[in-house]
């Protein structure tokens, strides 16, 4: 009788953030969405790629991101400044940079002020109400029954 030990070669090891959490990737939280709202994955990937790609645009022009309850995305100048080579004691001139701050919003500093066993798990705290509006059905290939049909 022979076993087939599964070794999970083809899933990447979780990565230690250093703060007893664990890294999520990108990628994770696409499936995570996708199997949530029963979008396809393709679709909740180049919305959350837009997303981030006008974040990183409106930062770079110098505007403020605000997210209620999320926190705020804006951009501060640091001075340039002479610091010091600690190998060689030798000054060296740093130039003027620009940085992004981020402060969390309300919801955020409450969520992570609970301790991990008893923080809510990842996710909307409550569902939207559903909204005729807003939902969006896209035409899927031939031979695949959409999610609503199912």
């Amino acid at each position: 009788m022979s076993v087939l030990i599964a070794t999970g070669a083809s899933d990447p090891e979780p990565h230690d953030s250093g703060s007893g959490g664990r890294t999520i990737t990108k990628k994770e939280l696409i499936d995570r969405i996708a199997d949530e709202t029963g979008q396809r994955r393709v679709t909740v990937k180049k919305t959350l790629q837009q997303f981030l790609d006008h974040v990183i645009d409106e930062l770079a022009a110098g505007n403020r991101l605000e997210f209620r309850d999320f926190g705020v995305f804006e951009v501060r100048t640091r001075a340039a400044r002479t610091a010091q080579n600690p190998k060689t004691m030798d000054p060296v001139d740093v130039p003027e940079k620009r940085a992004v701050k981020f402060k969390a919003g309300r919801l955020m500093r409450e969520r992570l002020d609970q301790p991990a066993s008893t923080a809510p798990p990842p996710g909307p705290a409550s569902p939207p109400p559903p909204n005729s509006s807003d939902t969006i059905i896209e035409p899927k290939p031939e031979g695949r029954p959409s999610p609503i049909e199912e």
